[in-house]
């Protein structure tokens, strides 16, 4: 690829990611993406409540709890049996999510009652401007008929922060500060005494006082909602989705920061965003599928299934409906070989045999202020292209038959690769590759481009490997099939 293209794929590429990550401030908000772009290019959606009725060459999506999405491409050349050439990241990151009671009120501030999502790096969401996101459920009534709906609400102005304590009131402070995970990160929505003034008023025209009195809240006629939420938040949310505070029946909101994505550094060369882990790699997989299936020939000489399955909840260990621990994925691939043959459990055994899955998920790059923590002989670097994961303790799923076939896909198109093992005095993380290595049985290699300051609310990568992965996870799709049938060994 010539100099020129290769920067212009690589500014396209890196466009279109600042957006989708700028709309994604959940998970929910990522699938939402992830589906628009989807159906802009012809994938139809599917429900897994409902009989799929699937076509060779078509392409289809289905999604669960609207934070899961699996989409794939049928070849035109499937038959049942035949594999699976998948790629599977996660839609979730660390952040702090409302608890089911948020109203908290002391010392004359009116705060919000969150939970820690994840093993994230608490003392970055220290004085940032922060907002809220998510899904919220509400109640509409049409012609005295009450239905509910799954709204996602995203408020963009800063609304809340978590304040730091002065040095003058711990002078110990930059010796090493602990943060109490339960007491120190509340975020400030409001002072009582300016509620008190401005007596918030709900649409239905009940007010509550939010103010102090010997300890005790005077407060006049409140809902039940009130009652676990500030009356301030539940107007914010309503304003938002144009409802009455009433009409609020439940949500799942997080807290979330309102400085968006950007493309930053003296050359350009790297994107400043939250979320990056591992929306990043959600995206370049997204997109790869896409490009790889966008011409009308493109599936016409596949003879297997090119999938992307994005699932929610990695980071607290894919243990849910709709996390990689639950059946989505074996489900996804019996109900699509089960559509092509009237002989569908040793079908789906064969088809599991012939498939593959890279398991994408972001990677530590080297840091050069703690270049001790990386293994000498395994320290990627921004720009050095997709990590190539290997633990001997199975944290990560990659065999040297896995490895090996990613790789080649890459030298094919001088794309660069890395590797990466966790020092042996250290321990190593893991990803939803030997889940589903393990529960589904499906070969796996485990990769991820590199990145700083992960689990970080603002992280850090390079350009470079959104091209580097993009492109990789794009060659998979188009050629997988093609390589592995040269491999002759028993696996």
């Amino acid at each position: 690829m010539a100099k020129d293209e290769a920067n212009s794929e690589a500014t396209s590429v890196v466009s279109d990611l600042i957006n989708f990550l700028n709309a994604s401030p959940t998970a929910f908000h990522a699938v939402d993406e992830a589906k628009k772009l989807l159906r802009s290019v012809g994938f139809e959606q599917v429900s897994e409540r409902e009989d799929w009725n699937l076509e060779a060459g078509k392409k289809y999506f289905f999604t669960r709890n609207h934070s899961t999405i699996v989409a794939f491409a049928i070849g035109k050349k499937y038959v049942a049996g035949n594999g699976f050439y998948i790629v599977g990241a996660h839609t979730d990151s660390p952040c702090l999510k409302l608890k089911p009671v948020t109203k908290v009120t002391k010392g004359g501030y009116l705060e919000v009652g969150v939970q820690t999502y994840g093993g994230g790096l608490w003392h970055t969401w220290f004085d940032r401007d922060l907002t809220l996101a998510g899904r919220v459920i509400t109640k509409e009534e049409k012609d005295g008929v009450i239905s509910y709906l799954h709204q996602l609400v995203r408020i963009e102005e800063p609304i809340m922060r978590i304040p730091t304590l002065a040095i003058h009131l711990d002078r110990n402070v930059n010796d090493g500060f602990k943060v109490n995970t339960q007491t120190h990160l509340l975020p400030v929505l409001a002072t009582s005494i300016k509620a008190e003034l401005n007596k918030v008023v709900a649409e239905n025209g009940e007010v509550e006082s939010e103010a102090q009195t010997d300890g005790k809240k005077s407060k006049e006629k409140t809902t039940s909602d009130n009652s676990k939420h500030h009356s301030l938040l539940l107007q914010l949310l309503a304003s938002q989705l144009g409802c009455k505070p009433d009409d609020i029946c439940d949500f799942e909101l997080q807290a979330c920061d309102t400085q968006p994505s950007t493309v930053a550094g003296a050359q350009k060369e790297f994107i400043f965003s939250g979320r990056l882990d591992n929306l990043c790699m959600t995206f370049c997989s997204l997109k790869g599928l896409i490009d790889a299936t966008s011409s009308e020939s493109s599936l016409d000489d596949e003879a297997g299934v090119r999938m992307v399955a994005l699932f929610d909840h990695e980071e607290v260990g894919s243990s849910s409906a709709q996390g990689a621990g639950s059946p989505a994925m074996f489900t996804a691939l019996s109900r699509i070989t089960n559509s092509f043959t009237a002989d569908p459990q040793v079908m789906v055994e064969k088809a599991i045999q012939k498939s593959f899955l890279v398991s994408a998920d972001m990677a530590h790059a080297l840091h050069p202020n703690y270049m001790d923590k990386h293994e000498d002989n395994h320290q990627p670097k921004l720009h050095g292209g997709l990590v190539i994961k290997t633990n001997a303790n199975q944290r990560y799923a990659t065999n040297s038959i896995t490895s090996f076939l990613f790789r080649e896909i890459a030298s094919n198109h001088k794309i660069p690769t890395q590797d990466f093992v966790i020092r042996n005095d250290m321990p190593c993380g893991s990803t939803i590759g030997p889940i589903l290595a393990s529960g589904v049985g499906i070969r796996t290699v485990d990769v991820g481009a590199p990145q700083l300051s992960m689990h970080s609310i603002r992280e850090m990568c390079a350009v470079d490997d959104m091209r580097h992965s993009y492109q990789h996870f794009k060659a998979y799709y188009q050629e997988f099939c093609h390589l592995d049938s040269k491999i002759t060994v028993d696996m």
